[in-house]
C-alpha cells in the first residue's frame, strides 16, 4: 500500500491558507479535481433529461455516472441509488415514506450515538401514528453502543432500526453486522447513516447487512450532495412517491425536483479522488476504492493513536470515550476551561476545531454540556503528523 500524504496535500488548494485543518468532522476540504469537475459542468450546456439533444443527454449521463459512483463506494446497485441535496433531507423523505404505513403500537429503534439527521425524522414519523420509540444507549465510559442491547429493544412490531456506522462526535464504530442480524430476525429494516464513516474506511453494505445506507459527499471533500442506497432496489417501488411525478419508478420516486447537475459531476470526481488515495491501487473503481480506503484507514489509525496517547499524557486533558473500533474523530475536555473558549485559543494558534457545548446528541447522554462542553477534532486524508504535534502543543499550552 502506498499512501503518500504529501502527494495528497498537493491536491487541495485550500491547504495553502496556513491553517491546521482539524475540522474534518464537519466535512473535508475540496480537492482541485472536484472543483474543476463542478466548474466544467457549469460551463458546458446541460439541460433537463428526456430530450434528444446533447445538453439533455449530458444531464442523463451525469445522473447515471453519479449513481454508479455511489454504488461503487458502498458496494451497492446503481438502480438503488437515490440522489438529493443532503442526507437530512433524504432521511426525512425516507422516514415519511416508510412511516406512512405505521400503526399505533409499531416501533422504531434509534440510538443516542447517532447524529440528529438519523434520529429526528424517525421520531417525527413515529409520532403521527403513535408508534413507540426504542433507544439504543451508549456506555458512558467507553462511548460504545453495545449491540447486545438490541435483542431486548426489538420485537415483531419493530419496523425500522436506525443507527450510525460511526459517530462524527466521538468516533465510535458500532457492530453494525450484529445489529443487522438482530433487526432482520424480527423483520425490521436497518437504516445505516454512514456519512461519518465513508471518508475513513471501505464500505460494504452487504457485509454490514444494511438495507438502506446514507452517505454525504461533503464529508470526504465532495460537493453538498447526499445519497441513499437501497440494497434491494425493488423496495423503492413499494414506497409512496415523493416525486412530483406520481408514475415514476425506481430511485426517482424519492427525488424531488431537478438535480444540481454540476454538483453531481463533482460527486463523481470526489469518488474518483477516494479511489486514488493509494497511488498503487489497481483494478475497477470498486477495487481501487477498497485498496485506497484501506490505506487511508491504516494511515489515519496511526495518527489517531499518536494523538490520543499524547493528549492523555497532558494532565488537564480528558479524552472522551475509549471505543475499540473507531474513526479518526476525537472529543476531549480541557480542565475547567469551556470548550468555546478553548477553540478560540486554538484558533489563535492557527488550528481549526469545534466546540460541542450545547445539550444535543451524544454529549447530552454523556453530560458533557453540563461541564462546559468538549473540543472536537477530526483528522483528514491530508492531516500530517506535524499537525497533530501542533494541536498537542497548543492544548498543553492552554493551562500553563
Amino acid at each position: 500500500m502506498a499512501f503518500d500524504v504529501a502527494r495528497i496535500r498537493g491536491l487541495f488548494p485550500a491547504l495553502g491558507d496556513g491553517w491546521v485543518h482539524l475540522d474534518a468532522s464537519a466535512g473535508m476540504q475540496v480537492p482541485e479535481q472536484v472543483a474543476m469537475a463542478v466548474a466544467t459542468a457549469m460551463r458546458a450546456p446541460v439541460s433537463g433529461p428526456g430530450g434528444a439533444f446533447p445538453a439533455s443527454q449530458r444531464a442523463e449521463a451525469i445522473v447515471d455516472a453519479a449513481r454508479r459512483a455511489v454504488a461503487d463506494l458502498v458496494g451497492g446497485d446503481p438502480a438503488g441509488v437515490v440522489l438529493g441535496p443532503n442526507v437530512p433531507v433524504l432521511l426525512q423523505r425516507l422516514a415519511e415514506a416508510i412511516g406512512s404505513g405505521w400503526l399505533i403500537g409499531d416501533e422504531v429503534a434509534v440510538s443516542r450515538l447517532d447524529h440528529q439527521a438519523n434520529i429526528a425524522p424517525w421520531l417525527r414519523a413515529a409520532q403521527r401514528p403513535g408508534a413507540a420509540i426504542r433507544w439504543g444507549e451508549i456506555d458512558i465510559e467507553t462511548c460504545e453502543l453495545p449491540a447486545w442491547q438490541y435483542e431486548s429493544l426489538m420485537s415483531r412490531r419493530t419496523k425500522v432500526v436506525a443507527v450510525t456506522a460511526a459517530s462524527g462526535a466521538v468516533g465510535t464504530r458500532p457492530d453494525i453486522r450484529k445489529i443487522a442480524d438482530i433487526a432482520h430476525s424480527v423483520g425490521a429494516l436497518l437504516v445505516v447513516d454512514a456519512s461519518a464513516a465513508a471518508p475513513y474506511m471501505p464500505l460494504d453494505m452487504a457485509a454490514m447487512g444494511a438495507d438502506i445506507i446514507a452517505v454525504s459527499a461533503s464529508a470526504w471533500g465532495g460537493p453538498a450532495v447526499g445519497a441513499l442506497v437501497f440494497a434491494d432496489p425493488e423496495l423503492l417501488d413499494r414506497l409512496p412517491v415523493s416525486s412530483l411525478d406520481p408514475s415514476t419508478r425506481g430511485p426517482e420516486r424519492l427525488e424531488l425536483g431537478a438535480h444540481a447537475y454540476p454538483l453531481l459531476a463533482g460527486l463523481v470526481a470526489s469518488v474518483d479522488y477516494l479511489a486514488m488515495l493509494d497511488d498503487g491501487a489497481t483494478g475497477t473503481r470498486r477495487e481501487r476504492l477498497h485498496t485506497s480506503m484501506g490505506s487511508a484507514k491504516s494511515y489515519l489509525a496511526g495518527l489517531l493513536a499518536k494523538l490520543i496517547s499524547e493528549l492523555r499524557a497532558i494532565r488537564h486533558v480528558m479524552v472522551i470515550g475509549d471505543a475499540m473500533r473507531r474513526i479518526p474523530v476525537l472529543a476531549f475536555t480541557i480542565g475547567d476551561m469551556k470548550a468555546a473558549d478553548a477553540i478560540v485559543a486554538l484558533a489563535d494558534s492557527g488550528i481549526c476545531a469545534f466546540a460541542d457545548d450545547v445539550p444535543s446528541g451524544v454529549f447530552t447522554a454523556l453530560g458533557v454540556s453540563e461541564v462546559g462542553g468538549a473540543v472536537r477534532v477530526g483528522l483528514a486524508h491530508y492531516t500530517t503528523s506535524s499537525e497533530v504535534d501542533q494541536l498537542v502543543d497548543a492544548v498543553a499550552d492552554l493551562r500553563r
